[in-house]
């Protein structure tokens, strides 16, 4: 009767135990480990024609193209479903772990274990033996040494047991722990968090919005500075921001950013992300400076930009004015491709097609990456938790007894370690004749 009652249980049972194999949460480690490099190597989160524009010439290992990435979910990675699955599933195998494995392990190293004869002794990893007239006093003597060295003891009247390093049972229960808190981290962030790119010129603002549409802080850009190296190349760039906060009394926070040096507001991280150019100013003949805004030409290359400019009021004749740096020189070209004039940022004006024109200046953009990640507390929590863990892992768990055979004239000492038995069992004699009387 009874065994009918438990046969349903049985599939659970072996789920479970498939579930919680080591060798299974090694698979899907090694899994989570190449969808993690995928997630590197392919761009996040980039508008659907970004992909086509990428891989549909050339497709992503020779095999996807744009279409494909984009039905695999390969543009957001660690927010695709099949990702939270493989998530989702080592957990529950580190959660089953440690409840059929773990747990039980600590609970039976919990336990203090009474044995009576010295058969039960010679049974156990480390046996040893000490020939003497005082076995009582010996093992008093053992109780004494074990005490001062931090043992901790139960004492019969011809025996004892003893134990130390239990706490090192506890570390694969905070290592489990650990990871499993650090993926319900790295989930939340993935779902919630927000993750926005934009290019910011100085004297513009930005509004930053939660998720119900309300404004979290205001991004106001009061100077922007890229340092160069003597031939030109961008070695750094800062902004210097203020951050007002929503209400009318709401204090304002001025800050700075950099490349690598990021700035974290209320659970928020700014980051100086990248550099552009945002507009052009220009002098026509005698008319007032016109401020116009540039574009990117990736078609021409990499960090160029610039614009079309009609040189008759009627909008016929245009030049192409194109630069790389807010330094210049803004070079002109007219429709055939043909260089008609370079000009220099605050230089004297130049005549192009019968048109004087003068650039007064060029002014650049900062790439402002916002981020906000709910999950980051849990996940710097749960990596604490593992690092915990495993320090508490590499502490040996000892078990030690011993028995006084008082008619026989012997000392009976057996014992047990999970780490470096060689060591532990080496250790042992040594105790031993420590307890031997002193002539």
């Amino acid at each position: 009767m009874s065994g009918t009652a438990a046969s349903p249980w049985r599939p659970l049972q072996r789920l479970a135990a498939w579930i919680s194999d080591l060798r299974l949460a090694i698979g899907l480690l090694l899994v989570i480990a190449i969808a993690s490099g995928i997630g590197t190597a392919v761009p996040q989160k980039e508008e659907a024609g970004f992909y086509h524009q990428l891989y549909d010439p050339t497709p992503w290992l020779g095999v996807l193209d744009g279409d494909g990435v984009l039905r695999l979910q390969l543009d957001h990675v660690y927010s695709s479903g099949w990702f939270l699955a493989l998530l989702a599933w080592l957990g529950l195998s580190l959660i089953l772990c440690s409840w059929r494995r773990q747990w039980p392990a600590l609970q039976a190293s919990l336990r203090w274990i009474d044995y009576r004869s010295p058969r039960q002794l010679s049974k156990l990893s480390v046996a040893e033996t000490l020939v003497t007239d005082h076995p009582v006093a010996g093992l008093e003597r053992l109780e004494a040494d074990l005490r001062g060295a931090g043992w901790q003891i139960q004492r019969q009247d011809d025996r004892l047991a003893a134990r130390r390093g239990v706490l090192g049972r506890v570390g694969p229960l905070l290592v489990h722990a650990g990871m499993v808190v650090l993926m319900v981290g790295a989930a939340w962030g993935a779902l919630g968090g927000q993750r926005l790119e934009r290019f910011l010129a100085p004297g513009r603002e930005l509004e930053l919005l939660d998720s119900r549409g309300s404004t979290q802080v205001t991004l106001a850009l009061d100077d922007f500075r890229i340092q160069r190296d003597p031939a030109g190349r961008p070695e750094q760039f800062s902004s210097s921001l203020r951050l007002i906060s929503p209400g009318d009394d709401a204090p304002t926070t001025e800050a700075a950013i950099s490349v690598n040096h990021p700035l974290r507001y209320r659970g928020m991280t700014l980051y100086q992300a990248d550099w552009s150019l945002a507009t052009i100013s220009l002098q026509l003949g005698r008319s007032p400076v016109l401020e116009l805004p540039l574009q990117t030409f990736p078609q021409l290359g990499d960090q160029l930009w610039g614009l079309v400019l009609p040189t008759r009021p009627d909008g016929t004749e245009p030049v192409l004015l194109s630069l790389t740096s807010e330094q210049g020189p803004v070079q002109v070209f007219g429709p055939d491709g043909v260089a008609l004039a370079q000009l220099v940022p605050g230089g004297e004006a130049q005549e192009v097609k019968g048109l004087p024109i003068r650039v007064a200046s060029v002014l650049p953009a900062s790439g402002i990456l916002f981020k906000r990640d709910p999950g980051v507390p849990l996940v710097y929590t749960g990596f604490a938790i593992a690092l915990a863990g495993g320090a508490l892992s590499l502490v040996a768990t000892r078990q030690l007894w011993a028995i006084a055979d008082g008619p026989g004239g012997r000392l009976h000492v057996a014992g047990l370690c999970n780490r470096n038995l060689t060591a532990f069992a080496a250790e042992l004699p040594a105790l031993l004749q420590r307890l031997e009387p002193q002539p």
